[in-house]
């Protein structure tokens, strides 16, 4: 109870103090509230940076695969038409599985009045996938950015392809070798392929040891 102007004056100092003490705590939330806002912005500037550079990094990253999939497409088409001598066509289909790219691979066989598209392991027997497979492994090295440097490693390849088309395999390999200045070494049982070599050896089994004799030489 205030029964004299000194209790009455105490009050109101307490109060003003009070006062004085929740002004300051407000005026400490406003410029909190300032800084906050300002850092907002900034999150909301960066936020809005990252998905700019994001969607330029997914365009890019479609740029180069659409780009990757046309040099592919082209050289593996051109060796299935090389060796065969027909129309046939490599196609490469990417779609979105599982958040992550996945490749399937046909071929396209183009008719007068229809147009048939099948797997490569459905279509013609194993002569067609050994040829894309000896095409893809050209097409990936020579895709490859950074170049890998090196020879190309083949065994055994286009072993189920008919002695029709062996001729054309051998000549599509001797060109390649000195289109892309790669050199080519290649574990084979087919003559046609072997006589395409620079330097060419035979191995054989007498009894239980392995013998090697060079048939051809620079």
């Amino acid at each position: 109870m205030i029964d004299n102007y000194e209790t009455l004056d105490n009050c109101l100092s307490q109060i003003d103090s009070f006062i004085s003490k929740e002004e300051g705590k407000r005026e400490k939330l406003i410029e909190q509230i300032s800084e906050n806002k300002e850092l907002i912005k900034s999150i909301y500037k960066k936020v809005s940076l990252i998905e700019k550079v994001s969607l330029l990094l997914q365009k890019t990253s479609e740029f180069a695969r659409s780009q990757a999939k046309n040099q592919i497409e082209s050289l593996v088409t051109n060796c299935i038409q090389y060796i065969f001598e027909n129309n046939v066509e490599f196609e490469i289909e990417i779609e979105e599985l599982y958040g992550k790219p996945s490749a399937e691979f046909y071929v396209i066989t183009k008719a007068e009045d229809a147009t048939i598209k099948t797997k490569p392991e459905q279509s013609r027997g194993g002569g067609v996938v050994d040829i894309i497979s000896l095409a893809l492994r050209i097409a990936f090295l020579q895709a490859h950015k950074p170049k890998i440097e090196g020879p190309l490693i083949l065994d055994e390849p286009a072993k189920h392809v008919s002695e029709d088309y062996i001729f054309n395999v051998a000549d599509f390999l001797k060109r390649t070798s000195e289109m892309f200045e790669r050199q080519i070494i290649m574990v084979t049982h087919n003559n046609h392929l072997s006589s395409i070599g620079t330097k060419a050896y035979r191995v054989s089994l007498k009894g239980t040891e392995s013998h090697l004799d060079q048939i051809t030489s620079d």
